[in-house]
């Protein structure tokens, strides 16, 4: 046996790490001989040599005081954490300008003497981009210095504010303007003009400015005029100074309506553009639309989708909707999404819109909408909120009313406007693309969801237990994934719960899990024997008939021990079982880890068991529940654990719909979950 295999000889498969996505590399003994390195690691500073140590490795690359780091924390037992460092430990980076923040900790191994772990994470993107933000700030500074010794003051009103910001001359035009008399708009009286939600944002600006005396004071509000009730305005000020001292402030009131509405238009159609072409699903993307309209154009918006004609119960032909997005201002309830509903009427102002494909206005008393203006849980919403009218939006394409959108103005707003009606329709006629392949997208889901579903089965009626299954498809793919879940009884009374991942995420995988599924069931039947040993046969049998097919899997029997019940159960490859028991501690289950299926293996695979306490809930899952994008996979195992704890005495299928509701789930990812309850003591 060679010097590298003596020091790795004890220490833990380290492979394990290599989908890690942070950079990780572990040394051995006081020399800190480096004895491995994972794909992430290699992939930001390239192959480095194995089996010598860091001093030989490194030579010029590394530092003293790198060099030194190893030695401490390998001494101490303390971790290091480097933030930002243009240079980690291990790091080959010269000529290149790179950022890192790394980690140092002890690594202790069984049989061998202590080690050092490294963990490195790549930060020059948020280095540089900080960077970039304070040369902008400067420029912005430098600006501001320049445009300080100008006085652009121009416009239709020229008023004059006292330091505490009284008006203290008479404004010839404002009378014309809001129909105050200088009676009563001196002093402070001008501000019962602004419009009452821009009243406190202005008049914190103005202290603001007074306090802090900027070279030029600018604030746009809305203001009530005699003719076309509110317009947008800008008022633009500077300070008028003597001895160091502010005296007075000068400035403009400028109409800015028209300019403001095109600005308005402008920025909508891009953000409805982004919105849409950053999402696929269809929940997605109305979502986006519906919070782009509140608060700019509304105080609530529900986006319904319309299904075909069908037969009433008295053979009248009925709408069917489904709500599938809703936004809603800060201080009022979301509407949430709901199955769908039949519309009680053949007519009304909803189905008037969708019949004739044109928007409907409808104006009513604050909280007495009228009955043919939407579902029930619309209806609902609007008596709740004090709503006093609702703008009904058909959403067409291909000459087919698909989905229809809501507006709602509650409390002092007024209603929707024909113009804003108009930016409402030039914003869907500019998507009509993207919502049409957002539409083709979502049926082909629909499809695939049909496919997976198919190929998994329902739990069996176990008396004593219960069990509940979940299955959720990512929302960003179209196609069949290879998660699945599996649940049988075998003839020695033992209950068998399987959890399990194909690579991939396309038709092949799905067929891959077909094959692992059934061979896994025929091998567990086959015979009896412990988890790990049928995993061992699984394994070959993956490898011998499918070679190129990699899976991850739990394998776990429930069976009666005495009084009670105890989890006999392998893993290959899987994230860890969770117990959650009725006091709500939480605990993974991983003393029976083991490879990937499908990889060459000695095995057999280890086998482990656990026992199960009375009205505990175990819950065998997918990666999709707790792995997200740019996270450590502990940190959404962390975040499992809270959120199953918060649950553990909800009845079994309200555990289950938290866990999903209540997780940041992967949107690439399918997630697959079977959760089992144990009986009381």
């Amino acid at each position: 046996m060679g010097r590298d295999e003596d020091y790795a000889a004890g220490v833990p498969a380290l492979e394990v790490l290599d989908p890690a996505p942070v950079g990780v590399a572990v040394t051995l003994g006081p020399d800190h001989r480096l004895i491995y390195a994972n794909h992430a690691y290699r992939s930001m500073f390239g192959d480095v040599p194995l089996g010598v140590p860091i001093r030989e490795a490194f030579g010029d690359a590394g530092d003293r005081e790198s060099f030194h780091r190893f030695d401490q924390v390998r001494e101490t037992g303390e971790p290091v954490v480097v933030v930002e460092s243009p240079a980690g430990p291990l790091t080959t980076t010269a000529g290149q300008e790179r950022f890192f923040t790394f980690s140092l900790s002890r690594a202790a191994f069984p049989h061998v003497e202590h080690g050092v772990m490294v963990m490195c994470l790549e930060v020059t993107e948020e280095v540089t981009t900080a960077r970039r933000i304070r040369a902008l700030a400067e420029d912005r500074t430098r600006i501001l210095r320049r445009y300080a010794s100008l006085v652009r003051v121009s416009g239709q009103l020229i008023w004059v504010n006292s330091v505490d910001g009284s008006l203290v001359e008479p404004i010839p035009e404002w009378e014309g303007l809001t129909g105050q008399t200088w009676e009563e708009y001196r002093g402070d009286g001008w501000l019962a003009a602004i419009h009452p939600d821009d009243r406190q944002g202005f008049e914190e600006s103005f202290a603001r400015a007074r306090r802090e005396v900027p070279a030029v004071w600018e604030h746009v509000y809305r203001l009530r005029t005699i003719d076309d009730g509110y317009r947008h305005f800008v008022s633009r000020g500077v300070p008028v100074m003597e001895n160091d001292r502010v005296v007075e402030w000068v400035g403009t009131c400028t109409d800015i309506e028209d300019w403001w509405q095109r600005q308005r238009r402008r920025e909508l159609l891009t953000r409805a553009a982004q919105a849409m072409g950053s999402r696929e699903s269809l929940e997605e993307t109305m979502t986006a639309l519906a919070e782009l309209i509140v608060p700019d154009l509304a105080d609530g918006c529900g986006v319904h989708l319309v299904s075909d004609l069908v037969q009433g119960p008295v053979g009248e032909p009925s709408l069917v909707v489904q709500r599938v997005a809703s936004a809603a201002g800060p201080t009022l309830p979301r509407m949430p999404p709901v199955d769908a509903e039949r519309l009680p009427s053949p007519t009304g102002a909803f189905v008037e819109a969708i019949r004739h494909a044109r928007p409907v206005l409808r104006t009513f008393p604050p909280g007495s909408p009228p009955e043919d203006v939407g579902p029930a849980g619309t209806l609902a919403w609007l008596r709740a909120c004090d709503a006093n009218g609702l703008a009904i939006l058909p959403v067409t394409i291909d000459g087919t009313v698909t989905a229809v959108v809501t507006a709602a103005t509650c409390g002092e707003r007024p209603p929707v406007g024909r113009s804003d009606v108009d930016l409402l329709l030039e914003t869907f006629e500019q998507a009509q693309d993207m919502l049409r392949n957002v539409m083709a997208l979502q049926r082909a889901r629909r499809f695939a969801v049909a496919v997976q579903h198919s190929l998994l089965a329902e739990p069996p009626h176990v008396p004593g237990l219960e069990l509940a299954v979940r299955y959720r498809p990512s929302p960003s793919a179209a196609e069949v994934g290879g998660d699945w879940y599996d649940a049988f009884v075998l003839p020695d009374g033992a209950v068998v719960l399987v959890i399990g991942d194909v690579a991939g995420h396309d038709l092949r995988a799905a067929v891959a899990m077909g094959r692992l599924r059934n061979m896994l069931r025929g091998l567990a039947v086959d015979r009896w024997e412990p988890p790990g040993e049928i995993l061992d046969r699984l394994n070959k049998a993956t490898r011998t008939l499918y070679g190129d097919d990699t899976a991850t899997c739990v394998l776990a029997r429930v069976e009666r021990h005495g009084d009670g019940h105890e989890l006999h159960y392998a893993v290959a490859g899987h994230p860890p079982p969770l117990l959650v028991t009725e006091d709500a501690r939480c605990r993974f289950l991983d003393s029976a880890a083991g490879p990937l299926l499908g990889l060459p293996y000695p095995g057999p695979y280890v086998s482990a068991r656990e026992p199960l306490p009375p009205h505990s809930t175990l819950l065998l899952y997918t990666d999709g529940l707790v792995e997200r994008r740019g996270e450590d996979f502990g940190d959404g195992q962390a975040r499992l654990c809270g959120t199953a704890a918060a649950q553990a005495r909800a009845p079994l299928d309200e555990f289950c719909d938290r866990l999903l509701s209540g997780m940041p789930l992967s949107e690439a990812d399918d997630v697959a979950l079977i959760a089992l309850r144990l009986p009381g003591g």
